[in-house]
């Protein structure tokens, strides 16, 4: 009727909502990020609280999450005492050898001119970078935890996480049952029982690998930078460990981090470094991530370079982070999807 045509219209209303949902996601981002990861870390304690609520009677989940809340308080405290006071100690150290490995710098590139090599100019630039942010760096290494600590966002944001996981821990299956029982159809319902469970193994088994394979880079970094003597192990380890979030790029930019303190503060075996971080990349690329991360985390590694730069480009550090997971996560999908799409269906044989 006067050219309207019912199927284009409804096509391009479901493409305005997809947009609006887009944007409502975006400009509330920062929001969601705080529910992702309250999920994340509540997935992250997931199997203790699993282990001991089969073996605490009584229907409740609450004693089995109020003992590992201690434990994991417990733990925190002992970490920050043994492990806190000495990455304080070597980060004020470090803050106040910035100063003298600028003048090293200086008295290196000096003579840096158009006939120099690429090593020179490649220094030349460092330089020029630490000597534009010298003071900014000092600051950030005398102060750093008190001054990030200091803003009440970012307290709130501390205390919010575990707050949501423990909402997220008590009553996510019920949360879980009421989201599939509002699937009317059976077949929907179950695909999506199926989608949720395979959901629900990727983010458990996605979590465990991330802080599994941070405390091995935290160990193998520190203990071998202790054992050669480098400057400032447990330090440089503290900051590698949590790189292991970001997949390819924190990696390398942890193993740059390294390279570059331990040159510019005279260390002379430079080159151990580097045979260490080839073959810990190596062991672990091809044999503990492999081991520790399910099939669902079998993406091509350009995939996995273009999702982590395009987070990055649209969220941060903390769309970096979350990239590989929601690749992840739209790849099990899609393949749940084909399967029903090519699964034949059931015959109606007539009586």
């Amino acid at each position: 009727m006067l050219g309207f045509d019912t199927r284009a219209a409804r096509y391009v209303w479901t493409a305005a909502l997809v947009l609006l949902l887009l944007a409502i996601v975006y400009r509330i981002r920062e929001t969601l990020f705080v529910f992702i990861l309250a999920i994340l870390f509540a997935y992250m304690l997931w199997p203790m609280v699993r282990f001991l609520d089969r073996r605490l009677p009584g229907r409740s989940r609450v004693p089995a999450l109020a003992i590992v809340y201690m434990l994991l308080i417990g733990v925190l405290i002992l970490i920050g005492f043994e492990i806190g006071t000495r990455i304080a100690s070597e980060a004020n150290a470090l803050a106040a050898q910035i100063p003298e490995l600028i003048s090293k710098f200086e008295a290196q590139t000096g003579n840096v001119g158009a006939n120099s090599t690429l090593w020179q100019k490649a220094l030349l630039f460092l330089r020029q970078q630490m000597t534009e942010h010298s003071q900014s760096l000092v600051s950030l290494l005398s102060k750093g935890a008190v001054t990030v600590l200091s803003h009440a966002e970012v307290i709130l944001f501390i205390v919010l996480v575990p707050v949501l996981s423990f909402f997220f821990l008590k009553d996510g299956p019920a949360i879980l049952r009421e989201i599939v029982e509002n699937v009317t159809d059976e077949s929907r319902r179950e695909k999506v029982r199926e989608i949720a469970a395979d959901i629900h193994l990727l983010l458990a088994q996605y979590i465990r690998a991330l802080v599994l394979l941070s405390i091995a880079a935290f160990g193998a970094y520190g203990t071998f930078l202790a054992i050669i003597r480098a400057p400032y192990p447990v330090l440089l380890a503290a900051i590698a460990a949590p790189l292991e979030f970001i997949p390819m790029i924190g990696p390398l930019a942890g193993a740059a981090i390294i390279v570059l303190v331990a040159g510019l503060s005279g260390f002379h075996h430079v080159i151990f470094i580097l045979v260490f971080l080839a073959v810990y990349r190596v062991f672990q690329d091809y044999v503990l991530s492999p081991y520790l991360l399910s099939a669902g985390m079998e993406l091509h590694p350009l995939l996995v370079i273009f999702g982590v730069m395009a987070g990055g480009e649209v969220a941060g550090v903390a769309g970096a982070f979350l990239a590989v997971l929601v690749l992840a996560i739209i790849r099990i999908v899609y393949r749940q999807l084909q399967t029903r799409i090519h699964s034949p269906e059931p015959r109606v044989t007539a009586t």
